[in-house]
C-alpha cells in the first residue's frame, strides 16, 4: 500500500498548481504513450470520479461502454 500512496502523492505533486491548460497537456501527453503513464491517469480519473455528480458518472460509463463493447 505504501507504493500506491507514494504514487498518488507523486501524481498530486506533479499536477498541483497547474493551470487548466497545463492539466489538459498532462492528460494529453499521457494518453497513447508509455504504459508507465497509465497509473497516473488512474489517479486523475479517481479524483474526477469522486468529484462529479451521478449524471456525469453515468455519462462517462456510457461512453466507456460504447468504446469497449465488441464490434
Amino acid at each position: 500500500m505504501g507504493i500506491l500512496l507514494d504514487l498518488r502523492q507523486a501524481i498530486m505533486q506533479r499536477v498541483t498548481g497547474k493551470s487548466e491548460q497545463e492539466l489538459a497537456e498532462v492528460i494529453e501527453g499521457s494518453i497513447g504513450g508509455d504504459d508507465r503513464a497509465l497509473p497516473g491517469l488512474g489517479v486523475l480519473f479517481e479524483i474526477i470520479w469522486q468529484n462529479i455528480d451521478e449524471d456525469l458518472r453515468q455519462k462517462l460509463v456510457q461512453v466507456l461502454h460504447e468504446q469497449v463493447k465488441p464490434a
